[in-house]
């Protein structure tokens, strides 16, 4: 049996398995109320909000709940159906919507889902507002008069102007004639949208993973699931593979020779590219805890300076708005590129990247070798129960001499995830046997905790 439990926001919005809570209808129809509440509180306002959605089969669920909630909270929903995240950003600001709302657990399994919120500038919420609105979530709240209740229609042409809109992020002088570029949607928001917007640039689109049936998003394709995309490229002798994840807020590049490149290199590409064309404001990019040391140091010999930032593109998205700074991302891909868009957008990062090929003259191979990575390993533990191993006292002691003996020669990042119910560890380091030994070390102590 469900049972309610307090709304909490993790890394990116609120996050679990459909049908059990915070993820369920009940649990939906309370948060819509609590949108409509507080975003439909100033009277000015147009009491308007949009909803996308990925491509799973629980999003009928949690978008009939959401509206529920909302319009009985006088709210009015457009409904824009399957679009990708960026695209709800980007039309809660056109559309002159009070918030945006997308459906979507991003690179998750098929079985999860989430909600994420977006303000009326189109921008992710701050984490100041989203404990102002978990808040509202844990109240009993009235609804409106029956006058008052709100009105709900789809909208058909959102993934249309999403469409229009990524072209013209492509410099107008380029075509991607010529370019034979496979592109995995990952059964996801994108598999429409991104297609298109290639083909119609010109390119010679091998489309993958574009089927969605509600069950096989992220189901071994898409920017996590690399491997049917890479032996594509190479069988298709494709010049370049592009691949999205769920909801297409996230960018993952195969070379031609069926090499994955991650967001590390490709920030350090879009970098380095923009300050030497005198376009990347005060020479700095902003990334996370968890992005290569390698890229770092190697930035920082180019006069670019580096801001890192707690794991989420969320804080990445803030520490650039208070900056001023126009790049930012983080090692999985989510690349944030604040004079086109104001949250992580796999497709138009991909046709940044394009237009680079393209400029280059070179090959995918030859234009994403930016820097050395240093040797690095990582896992994902999973939790049995609901106590933390970071927690133990012999766990902590166990990182803590690994971040000393590691100092100036490498990292260690040790964090539970805030999307999925795991521990993660990064170690990187210039010597790799003392790498291994660091990451064994703390591995086993995390291991013997839970």
């Amino acid at each position: 049996m469900n049972t309610i439990s307090k709304i909490k926001f993790g890394t990116d919005g609120i996050r679990g398995v459909a049908n059990r809570s915070p993820i369920t209808a009940e649990d939906a129809l309370r948060i819509g109320k609590a949108a409509g509440h507080y975003f439909g509180k100033d009277p000015s306002n147009k009491h308007r909000v949009v909803i996308g959605k990925d491509t799973r089969r629980s999003g009928y669920m949690l978008e009939n709940a959401l509206t529920a909630g909302l319009t009985a909270t006088g709210m009015n929903v457009l409904l824009l159906g399957p679009v990708p995240t960026p695209a709800v950003g980007l039309l809660t600001r056109s559309m002159r919507a009070d918030l945006g709302i997308m459906i979507s657990a991003s690179h998750n399994p098929h079985s999860h889902n989430g909600i994420k919120f977006f303000g009326p500038d189109g921008y992710k919420l701050t984490t100041d507002r989203e404990e102002e609105f978990e808040q509202i979530c844990n109240e009993q709240l009235a609804a409106v008069g029956a006058l008052k209740i709100g009105r709900a229609k789809r909208i058909d042409h959102g993934l249309g102007r999403y469409v229009e809109f990524a072209k013209t992020t492509f410099p107008k002088r380029l075509r991607l004639n010529g370019l034979k570029v496979v592109i995995d949607c990952a059964n996801g928001a994108a598999y429409r949208a991104a297609p298109d917007v290639l083909w119609e640039l010109g390119a010679e689109v091998i489309p993958v993973a574009v089927e969605p049936n509600g069950y096989n998003i992220n189901g071994n394709c898409g920017s996590t699931n690399p491997n049917q995309a890479q032996e594509i490229v190479i069988q298709e002798q494709a010049d370049v593979g592009i691949c999205l994840d769920g909801d297409a807020d996230r960018i993952l590049v195969i070379d031609e020779t069926g090499k994955v490149v991650n967001g590390d290199q490709l920030l350090a590409l879009l970098a380095n590219r923009w300050m030497a064309r005198k376009c990347l404001i005060q020479n700095t990019l902003i990334t996370t805890i968890m992005s290569s040391l390698g890229m770092e140091w190697y930035l920082i010999d180019k006069d670019i300076k580096v801001i890192r930032t707690r794991v989420g593109d969320q804080h990445i998205t803030e520490a650039m708005r208070e900056g001023g700074f126009n790049l930012g991302g983080e090692n999985s891909g989510h690349i944030i590129m604040s004079d086109y868009t104001t949250t992580g957008d796999g497709l138009i990062s991909g046709l940044q990247f394009l237009a680079e090929l393209i400029e280059s003259g070179a090959s995918a191979s030859e234009l994403t070798q930016v820097f050395s990575p240093l040797p690095q390993k990582t896992a994902n533990i999973l939790l049995t129960n609901s106590s933390c191993p970071l927690e133990c006292e012999k766990v902590k002691a166990v990182i803590n001499e690994g971040k000393i003996r590691l100092r100036e020669k490498g990292q260690l990042i040790v964090r539970q995830s805030g999307t999925e119910n795991l521990v993660r560890i990064m170690v990187e380091c210039c010597d790799e046997k003392m790498m291994l030994e660091n990451f064994q070390a703390v591995e086993a102590a995390i291991t013997e905790a839970i």
